[in-house]
């Protein structure tokens, strides 16, 4: 209520200056955002340097500080067209042959855990970036670096696990090497494969073709193998029933691209770094927006209480059987069938979707209603888990 000079009483409508109010605060919180975003941009253009003077821990974790020592390091020394692509493998045409290639480490501790062991996990992983390129795999080597002292039943274990696993994926183990070193320069054993496959299918799959409007899918709960190995370790007081996901993901893939065709754009194995990780590059690679749903993203209740201790979000948790696929959403329908035929696919889930804006960013709708930008981290809060 105010009064005219005349003394007449004249009613003012308060929500006009709730309304101003609302909108100043909505302008400055723009501003904010808008210069966050342009940092951001202004960060990611800068020229990738290692700032350390020696190699950490967080330099293998297949975060940021992975992506610097790779594109500062070894592509600033290697640099070529194929290795600037950044994908997990390479796609290479030999003799009208189209193949792909991919090369792996792992020295995950334990060496066994519920689920597996470093050499399923090895074949297993192998198999698997050489499927994210849409090959068959075929061929593998595999080379060990055994500390002294390390138990030759052990060794047997492994190298049977290894076999079973070469097996079941349809490859063989063909060539490789072992190197020794002395008591307390290794950790037990650390196992280095490269694998061979080729790429029947007329698809170009990339990190760079996600598109506006497309559909973004994981093929399982998320999590699984990451939070097993830290349980494993007996870092947490927890006693679940949960195992490693580990698998050869070949004949799940071939399934999604014949229904997909060539509506899938882009496939990645989520392991160092989790979901997260994986959308962050998609997103930069082809400079889209990805914006995920807190609530549609799969997770077993004891990977996210186990998380939740540990004080981490599962979409930064490894997996070694989860695939992320970015598809057409025409397409999407017919890919989720495809993958939830499979024993490997039946929790997929769509989790999101591919916008245009704010380009290069991933962007998750949490269960609150509120929206929060999902970076890439540094490092990794659970080191050595492949």
């Amino acid at each position: 209520m105010t009064r005219t000079g005349n003394g007449r009483a004249t009613t003012v409508h308060a929500g006009w200056a709730e309304e101003a109010v609302a909108t100043h605060a909505g302008a400055e919180h723009l501003r904010t955002e808008e210069q966050v975003l342009e940092r951001i941009e202004r960060a990611r253009r800068r020229r990738p340097r290692v700032r350390e003077e020696r190699i950490t821990l967080a330099h293998g974790a297949g975060g940021k500080a992975t992506h610097t020592l790779i594109e500062a390091v070894f592509v600033e020394a290697f640099r070529n067209p194929v290795l600037e692509q950044l994908e997990d493998g390479a796609s290479l045409e030999v003799g009208g042959a189209r193949l792909a290639f991919t090369t792996d480490s792992y020295v995950v501790s334990p060496l066994f855990f519920p689920g597996g062991d470093i050499g399923d996990l090895a074949v297993n992983g192998t198999v698997n970036d050489l499927a994210m390129c849409g090959a068959r795999p075929l061929h593998l080597s595999a080379g060990f670096i055994l500390e002294e002292g390390f138990p030759v039943a052990d060794l047997r274990r492994i190298a049977d696990s290894m076999a079973r696993a070469a097996a079941a994926a349809g490859v063989q183990i063909v060539t490789g090497d072992t190197k020794v070193v002395p008591r307390g320069k290794a950790d037990g054993c650390f196992i280095t494969t490269a694998g061979v496959g080729v790429l029947e299918r007329p698809l170009a799959l990339s990190a760079t073709a996600a598109r506006p409007g497309d559909a973004v899918i994981v093929s399982g709960p998320l999590g699984d193998h990451g939070i097993t190995i830290m349980l494993a370790r007996g870092e947490l007081d927890i006693e679940a029933d949960l195992s490693s996901d580990t698998a050869a993901l070949h004949e799940l893939t071939a399934g999604l691209l014949d229904a997909g065709g060539d509506g899938v754009r882009v496939l990645r194995d989520a392991t160092r770094g989790g979901v997260a990780t994986i959308l962050n590059e998609i997103a930069a690679a082809s400079q889209v927006a990805v914006v995920v749903d807190e609530a549609s993203v799969p997770v077993r209740e004891v990977v996210t209480g186990a998380a939740e201790l540990l004080g981490i979000d599962p979409l930064y948790v490894a997996c070694e059987g989860r695939l992320v696929a970015v598809v057409d959403a025409s397409r999407a329908e017919a890919v989720m069938a495809a993958l939830r035929a499979h024993p490997l696919g039946d929790g997929a889930a769509v989790i999101g979707h591919v916008a245009d804006d704010p380009p290069g960013l991933v962007l998750l709708r949490t269960a609150f209603g509120g929206t929060r930008i999902v970076d890439m981290l540094v490092g990794d809060p659970l080191p050595r888990i492949c």
